[in-house]
Formats: C-alpha cells, sequence, structure tokens
C-alpha cells in the first residue's frame, strides 16, 4: 500500500514513520522546508525516544519519504492522513484552517479513489467540512472522482509514542463506507495482532471519542489535584489516599497523580475546544469548566508555596529548577507549568536557574534569556535558596543529597511531582513541600 501523511509534526511524523515500519510506502509532506531537509537527513525535527533510528532505518529501506510537494505525495496513494495543527482559536475552538487548506489541495490534486483520513484532533463535523472542500475543488475542475472521508483520532503519549502506535490498547476509526473500511483495516492489521480491537463506528462519534478521552484524563488529574489541596489543608496525605482509591476496579490507578497542574499539546487545547463546541451547541459543559479552572489555579499554588516560606519576600532570591518540559521523556513546552511558575519569580524579583534534559533550547526559543540555563542539575543548585522540581524526569529520582546540601544556600526543597519521600528528605537535612503532603522540616 501507499499512503500520503501531511503534516510533519508530532502526530504525523510518528504516525508516517511507524506505518512504515510495517512495510507501507509512506510520504510525508510539510510546507516547512527547513523542516523536510532535516528529515531526509534523517534527523527528527522533535524529541521522541527512538524516532530518529526509525526514521534512518524506513528512510535506507526507501519505505519513507518526505517532500514540500503535495502532489508528489498523491501519486498512486490508497489513502492521505490530515495531520497538521489545530491551535486553539482565540474563543477556545480549533482552528481548522490548516485542515480544510490541505482539504482543498487535495481536491485539487487527486485523480483516482482515495480514502481522506483526518488524523489531526478536530471537532465533531470537521469531516463534513473536509468533504465540502474537496467536492467544491472537484467541481471547480469539472470531474468526479470517488473518494471516502475518514475519522481516525490519535491516542499516542509523548515520550512513549512509538510503542503506542505499534502496541496500541485499541485503534478507533469514523467511517461511512465499506470500501473506506476495508481500505484502514489493512492498514491497521498488523497493528492489532496482540488481540486489541480497531473499533469502527461512525464519523460523529471517533471525532467526539478522542475530545472524550483527553477531557476524562484531564478531569482525573484536576480530581486529585482538587483532592491534595484539601488533604493539606485536612492532614491528610494525598499519596496514601491515591493508592486507597487506585485500587478500586472501577477507578484504577492510571492519572491519579496529583501535580503542578497539566500541560502539554493536547489536554489544555482538548479541553477547551469540547467545552466550546458545547456552548455552540447550547450545552455548558459544567465540569469541564471546572477541570479547566482547577488546573489554571494548580499552576500557581507551587509559587504560593514558594512564597509562603520566604515570608513572600522573594526579590533576589535565587532558585533552581529542576525539569522544564511538561512531562518527561520531551522537549514539548506548550502549556509547561514551569513557564507560569519561572514568570511568577520573575515578576516577584527572583533569578532562575533551570535545568532539563532535553527541553532547555526550547525553553529558550520561547523565553529567552530571562532565566539562566544550567550544564548539568547540580550546577543549577550553586548559591540557590531553594531546589524547585517541576517535571519528573527519571534522573532527578534518587539525588544525592550531601551535594545538594553542599551547593544549595538554603537546605529547601519544593516537589511539583511528589517523587521524593518527605521522610527522607527530613532525614537528610531539608525542608520539603510536595503536593498533597504535610510539610516536612529538616
Amino acid at each position: 500500500m501507499k499512503i500520503s501523511v501531511v503534516g510533519t509534526g508530532y502526530v504525523g511524523l510518528v504516525t508516517g514513520t511507524c506505518f512504515a515500519e510495517t512495510g507501507v510506502t509512506v510520504t510525508c509532506v510539510d510546507v516547512d522546508q527547513e523542516k523536510i531537509s532535516l528529515l531526509k537527513a534523517c534527523k527528527s525535527p522533535i524529541y521522541e525516544p527512538g524516532l530518529d533510528d526509525m526514521i534512518q532505518r524506513n528512510v535506507s529501506k526507501n519505505r519513507l519519504f518526505f517532500t514540500t510537494s503535495l502532489t508528489e505525495s498523491l501519486l498512486d496513494a490508497d489513502a492521505v492522513f490530515i495531520a497538521v495543527g489545530t491551535p486553539p482559536d482565540e474563543d477556545g475552538s480549533a482552528d481548522l484552517s490548516y485542515v480544510l487548506e490541505v482539504a482543498a489541495g487535495i481536491g485539487r490534486q487527486m485523480d483516482r479513489y482515495m480514502v481522506i483520513v483526518t488524523k489531526s484532533t478536530v471537532p465533531i463535523g470537521t469531516a463534513a467540512k473536509v468533504e465540502a472542500a474537496v467536492r467544491k475543488e472537484l467541481l471547480a475542475r469539472n470531474i468526479d472522482i470517488e473518494f471516502d472521508v475518514a475519522s481516525n483520532p490519535e491516542f499516542l503519549k509523548e515520550g512513549s509514542a512509538i510503542q503506542d502506535f505499534l502496541k496500541p490498547d485499541r485503534i478507533v476509526c469514523g467511517i461511512s463506507s465499506e470500501r473506506a473500511e476495508k481500505t484502514l483495516n489493512r492498514l491497521y492489521k498488523p497493528f492489532v495482532l496482540n488481540g486489541h480491537p480497531i473499533i469502527f463506528m461512525d464519523i460523529a462519534s471517533a471525532e467526539m471519542t478522542k475530545y472524550a478521552a483527553n477531557s476524562m484524563l484531564a478531569t482525573r488529574i484536576s480530581f486529585m489535584n482538587d483532592i491534595a489541596n484539601l488533604c493539606e489543608i485536612v492532614g491528610a496525605d494525598v499519596d496514601k489516599v491515591r493508592l486507597g482509591i487506585g485500587s478500586d476496579s472501577r477507578i484504577g490507578n492510571k492519572f491519579l497523580y496529583p501535580g503542578a497542574g497539566y500541560g502539554g499539546s493536547c489536554f489544555p487545547k482538548d479541553v477547551k475546544a469540547l467545552i466550546r463546541t458545547a456552548a455552540q451547541n447550547g450545552y455548558p459543559l459544567r465540569v469541564l469548566k471546572a477541570v479547566e479552572e482547577v488546573n489554571d489555579d494548580q499552576k500557581k499554588r507551587m509559587f504560593t508555596k514558594i512564597s509562603t516560606h520566604f515570608n513572600h519576600q522573594l526579590k533576589g532570591l535565587r532558585f533552581a529548577i529542576w525539569g522544564l518540559a511538561f512531562k518527561p521523556n520531551t522537549d514539548d513546552m506548550r502549556e509547561a507549568p514551569s513557564l507560569v511558575l519561572i514568570q511568577q519569580l520573575r515578576e516577584a524579583g527572583a533569578q532562575v536557574t533551570a535545568y532539563d534534559p532535553v527541553a532547555m533550547t526550547e525553553t529558550q526559543r520561547r523565553i529567552g534569556d530571562q532565566i539562566r540555563y544550567a550544564d548539568d542539575p547540580y550546577e543549577a543548585l550553586i548559591d540557590a535558596d531553594a531546589l524547585i522540581l517541576m517535571t519528573e524526569w527519571p534522573e532527578f529520582r534518587v539525588p544525592r543529597y550531601r551535594i545538594m546540601e553542599k551547593l544549595l544556600k538554603n537546605s529547601v526543597v519544593f516537589d511539583g511531582r511528589n517523587i521524593f519521600e518527605p521522610d527522607e528528605m527530613a532525614e537528610n537535612g531539608f525542608s520539603y513541600y510536595g503536593i498533597g503532603r504535610l510539610p516536612k522540616k529538616s
């Protein structure tokens, strides 16, 4: 089979490369010449463990190609996946301009039947807009070519996207014809040998599934953050509460970790878009509005803890931050809680030195030299008044306490991801503040 993937961002690049891994001939398209040149040199423009090696392997076997020409990519293609960005508009709704621009381009270039698949996260009703955009261009060309539009939402987690694609929990496909179902079933058959299903459904339900899934996960995070904040007030330990409720099979233990708030490219954007979709249809999603409100507040709680400890006198103080990315194994800084904290600390007159294994370049691209960037985590601690952990990278989990104590001006640790043990921190001479845990004094 031969397919085209339009968009070489996170979703498009992982999708195209993983399809190529099964023997499908894949051409990835992007308007960014610099990005395409990088990919032709087998270098990924995004950080995802294992992706560079997989790109190189499939390029060398002539299964994976990169181009800026949509026309070139559509030659003999059985399907084309639209995986371009859908950034939020000012009102929170998803911006479909890039998706519909690609759809129009397909209509201007296609010369045979194909399945046009929306892989981007798009609101309910987008497939109909894609179909209308394609038909408009075919009508302008005065030709009649059969095609189908399908919805195939992605469920990839940054940092483990390749394994998520190769060994998925499920694959959701929204279709409107048996011909489209047959094409997608053939493409995805190699990925469901683990017994997990391809779930075929109507297109509107598939479009809703993506938003509902991310919104449910965001809800669990905000719920646990709310509970964690209450735990601090009443003297409970949120880690024990999490274990207690997570052992209930009806609840499960995933996404029950409190922290400094969720970020990234999916949860914030998708929650906003679903709230907006509901409002456009006259139905207020009250639970999701609360989810968003709790998350916005949670991103500010670390600063409150820090400011309270230092008696609201932060001017001239220096803080070390471990971790900048919104989660480990990615350099994604979109909606990262660390950015909110950095802004608050800077506005309070404090200085910041940060270390992140992969996200410092992206951070500097976003905020420049507002902060200092350290070459390793312990360099960041030199003369710092406190350590603030914002991303739970594995290399931070077993810190060298003696070195920390020597380098820090004050032995104070603010743990925004609860990766340290409060008792152990206190035993080693540190004042410790976590999320939903009682402060531990050395």
